[in-house]
């Protein structure tokens, strides 16, 4: 490392957001794992591919423009 970039070298700097949830999770060991859970609930979903694709097949794509209906609706 050249001699300048030593004289502006931090490494003891923490912002004070990592200083926070650095000290959260000393508080609190367990919050890790209740996030992974948590994101397990809601994210991380096994996707059924063919279920997927047979979804997308059945769509039935709207119209351009909702209110050109049908001919004879009006």
């Amino acid at each position: 490392m050249s001699k300048l970039l030593r004289i502006f070298r931090r490494p003891d700097y923490q912002s004070d957001v990592t200083q926070f949830i650095e000290g959260l999770k000393e508080q609190r060991p367990h919050i890790e794992a209740q996030q992974r859970a948590g994101r397990a609930l809601l994210w991380d979903k096994h996707i059924d591919r063919d279920a997927l694709a047979e979804w997308k097949q059945a769509r039935v794509r709207p119209n351009p423009y909702v209110y050109y209906g049908r001919a004879g609706k009006f």
